[in-house]
C-alpha cells in the first residue's frame, strides 16, 4: 500500500498537480510552526495586554472599542506592517480616556512599528498618556527625530517617565555614539540605522528592578548605563490624573495650547501599536516582532 501511495503521489507531481494541506492529521491546527512557543502576535503577553491600535482603516482602540475624539492630518496606508497603517502629516490620534489606560502602570511595556526620518527640528511622538495642562505625558515613548539633521538614518528612540512623586522624571534611549572614555565606563553605542525604514520599537518599564529599556527589530538597543533608573529608595512610578492616551502627538498639541515650534505632530507611519501592564522578556519581545513581521 505504501508503494501504491508513493507512486501516485509522484505521478500527480509529475502531472504538475500541486496538493495543499489546512492542517495536520486530525484537520485542526497551524501548518505554520510557532515562533518562540507563539503562533501569532496576538498571543504575545496575552494576558496582561491592555490596548491594542491595529491602525487599520481608522484609530479604534479594539479591546475596549474606543475610537479617536480627535484628530489631526491622519490617513491610511495599504503598505504597512500588518494589513493598513496610519500615515501621520504632522497629525494625531487623541482619545478619551480608556479605563484600562487611566490608573497607574507600575511596570508596562508599548510596541508599535514606526517609519520616521531625522528632520533636524522636532520629535517623532509614538505614544503618550497625557497629564493635565502639560506637555509631557505621564508616558512618552518618541523617536528625537529633531537631534539628527536629515542626512543621519540614524534613529534615536526614546522612553520618558513622569511620576508624581520623587521618582521624577525618568528616561532612557539608545547612544547614537559614545567617547572612548563612555565606552570604558560601560556605555555602548547603537546607532540604529533604520530613518526611513518600517522599525519594531518596544519600550519596557520594570517597575520591581527599575529597569527602564528600548527595543528595535527584536534587539535591546538602550545604552546598559541609562537603564536602572531612580534608587532602590525610589517610590513606584505614580501617574498625575486624569490621563487619557494620544498617539502621534503630545498632549499640548491635541489639545491646541503646544506654544513652543518643536512640539507639533508626528510626521511619519505607524502600525500595529500595543499597550501591557507588564514588562515583556528579550524572548518574547523578539517572537512578537517576528510574528508581525510575518503578517501573523
Amino acid at each position: 500500500m505504501r508503494t501504491i501511495k508513493f507512486f501516485a503521489y509522484s505521478l500527480m507531481i509529475t502531472s504538475g498537480i500541486v496538493l495543499t494541506s489546512c492542517g495536520d492529521d486530525d484537520g485542526g491546527g497551524s501548518s505554520l510552526p510557532p515562533i518562540g512557543g507563539y503562533n501569532s502576535a496576538d498571543e504575545v503577553g496575552a494576558d496582561n495586554l491592555l490596548a491594542y491600535f491595529p491602525l487599520d482603516g481608522n484609530g479604534e482602540e479594539i479591546i475596549s472599542g474606543t475610537m479617536p475624539n480627535n484628530s489631526s492630518s491622519v490617513s491610511y496606508i495599504d503598505d504597512a506592517i500588518k494589513g493598513q497603517g496610519a500615515n501621520f502629516n504632522e497629525g494625531f490620534l487623541s482619545y478619551p480616556s480608556i479605563s484600562a489606560l487611566s490608573n497607574t502602570l507600575n511596570s508596562f511595556t508599548i510596541s508599535t512599528w514606526a517609519k520616521v526620518t531625522n528632520n533636524g527640528q522636532s520629535g517623532s511622538v509614538f505614544f503618550t498618556l497625557t497629564r493635565p495642562n502639560e506637555w509631557a505625558g505621564n508616558i512618552n515613548f518618541l523617536a528625537e527625530t529633531g537631534w539628527a539633521q536629515p542626512t543621519s538614518d540614524s534613529i534615536t528612540v526614546k522612553g520618558q517617565i513622569v511620576s508624581n512623586n520623587e521618582l521624577a522624571w525618568q528616561d532612557t534611549r539608545n547612544a547614537i555614539k559614545v567617547s572612548p572614555e563612555d565606552a570604558e565606563a560601560g556605555q555602548v553605542a547603537f546607532p540604529n540605522k533604520v530613518g526611513g525604514q518600517w522599525m519594531h520599537a518596544v519600550l519596557t518599564w520594570d517597575g520591581a528592578t527599575r529597569m527602564f529599556k528600548v527595543y528595535v527589530n527584536g534587539q535591546k538597543i538602550s545604552n546598559p548605563a541609562w537603564e536602572e533608573r531612580g534608587t532602590p529608595e525610589s517610590p513606584a512610578f505614580l501617574f498625575t490624573t486624569p490621563t487619557y492616551p494620544v498617539i502621534g502627538a503630545f498632549g499640548t498639541t491635541a489639545n491646541g495650547t503646544a506654544t513652543d515650534a518643536w512640539d507639533k505632530g508626528l510626521m511619519g507611519q505607524l502600525d500595529e501599536m500595543r499597550v501591557w501592564n507588564k514588562a515583556l522578556n528579550g524572548a518574547d519581545i523578539n517572537a512578537l516582532y517576528e510574528l508581525e513581521l510575518a503578517g501573523r
